[in-house]
């Protein structure tokens, strides 16, 4: 799992010892980390991107590896692999731009958002 990655950059880059020192941080309690350590349970966008920003982790990245963690069939976590392949190996910000409407397409945040972002393709 990548989230798990994610988890562990932070601990490491503020020093913790325990797992309860990130869920404090997050706000969450110890026992939701560990349901997201897991695979049980997931972390929200928001906490993602605070993870990102604090492991100077580009938080594109991370929102995709939250959405392919999340992906529930073989199939979708195939598709979510080939994306990151894809990222990894061709131009970086056109998939960055058509990722970001289509994450905004599945965690709607409101209209404003979605135009922006239709604006920016166009």
């Amino acid at each position: 799992m990548h989230i798990n990655k994610l988890l562990d950059a932070y601990k490491e880059a503020k020093n913790y010892v325990q797992d309860k020192q990130i869920a404090s941080d997050l706000g969450i309690d110890g026992a939701k980390l560990s349901r997201i350590r897991k695979g049980e349970r997931y972390l929200t966008e928001n906490e993602v991107i605070f993870l990102a920003e604090e492991t100077k982790t580009d938080i594109h990245d991370a929102l995709i590896y939250l959405a392919a963690d999340k992906a529930k069939t073989h199939k979708a976590k195939q598709a979510w692999q080939d994306i990151t392949k894809k990222l990894k190996g061709q131009n970086y910000q056109i998939y960055s731009i058509g990722l970001t409407a289509f994450a905004f397409s599945i965690f709607p945040v409101n209209d404003v958002l979605h135009e922006c972002a239709l604006c920016t393709l166009c």
